[in-house]
């Protein structure tokens, strides 16, 4: 039997626009961090591994729909980068500061996402 909060979420993804899903990407990306910091905290290591390789792969999603034809694109190609190698830095060695670092740039990038978002159906 399937989940109603599965069915809920799966009609959220199908029915969203794509500029929707990327917040929904950015919201997944942090709760994902959220929770491999309290897998780390609890020395759940194989969970935190988890869920820091579901915030990777939401990184390599960003970077693989890029539009390169922009100048921001190419700038934002290089902080998806560099926040997944902080990724597999911090996965390695279990380190919470690195998480935040992350975390605290990829909370920018979701903020700064809704703003554009909330002045694009203003205008």
């Amino acid at each position: 039997m399937v989940n109603a909060n599965e069915v809920y979420q799966n009609n959220q993804v199908t029915t969203a626009k794509p500029e929707e899903l990327t917040l929904m990407l950015y919201n997944g990306g942090l709760r994902f961090l959220r929770q491999a910091q309290l897998a780390i905290e609890k020395r759940d290591f194989p969970k935190a591994h988890t869920l820091i390789i579901k915030t990777q792969d939401i990184l390599t999603e960003f970077m693989v729909t890029l539009n390169m034809e922009y100048e921001i694109s190419h700038s934002l190609f290089s902080l998806y980068e560099y926040m997944k190698r902080k990724l597999i830095e911090a996965n390695v060695s279990k380190d919470l500061v690195i998480l935040a670092e992350v975390q605290g740039m990829l909370l920018e990038l979701k903020n700064t996402w809704a703003e554009a978002m909330k002045k694009d159906k203003n205008s």
